[in-house]
């Protein structure tokens, strides 16, 4: 199969929503791999109760557990930080080939401004460029692989 029937309906469909899940899986894979879930679970147990702590402390107006938190801010900023450092490896490590992909790779085969899909049940006028179809399957890949790989902060 050419390129040229990849960019008409529906190989344009399922070329982009094949495209999506290949990245989203890929992504979620390497997010997967690269973070320490468990240290990740800790860190947002300890920053849960200290919040707790801190929402307690100035509910019944505690001087002394205020103080306790006071203290303890500090070190919450900076696990905070570090979870923040974790989320963002995957993004840094994806973001020059997702470019790539957008810029070179998908203009080639179809325009970005092209329908590649419709959705009927919604409304007959509504027609999904490639973005937003792109969108729209990415979406539901990430759900799909965040759940597969455990890596929502409810656990495994």
């Amino acid at each position: 199969m050419a390129f040229e029937s990849l960019s008409s309906v529906p190989y344009s469909t399922f070329f982009i929503m094949f495209l999506s899940f290949a990245i989203s899986f890929a992504t979620s894979l390497s997010n997967r791999l690269l973070t320490n879930r468990e240290q990740l679970r800790a860190w947002n147990k300890e920053i849960s109760g200290w919040r707790a702590d801190s929402l307690k402390a100035r509910r019944e107006d505690d001087k002394k557990l205020m103080a306790k938190v006071k203290k303890q801010e500090k070190h919450i900023m900076q696990l905070q930080s570090k979870m923040m450092w974790q989320s963002m490896k995957t993004s840094f490590l994806w973001f020059i080939p997702l470019l790539l992909v957008w810029y070179v790779f998908i203009p080639q085969i179809v325009a970005i401004n092209t329908t590649v899909a419709y959705i009927p049940w919604l409304s007959e006028e509504l027609q999904l460029t490639v973005f937003l179809w792109y969108l729209l399957c990415s979406f539901l890949a990430g759900a799909l692989f965040t759940r597969i790989f455990g890596l929502g902060m409810g656990g495994d």
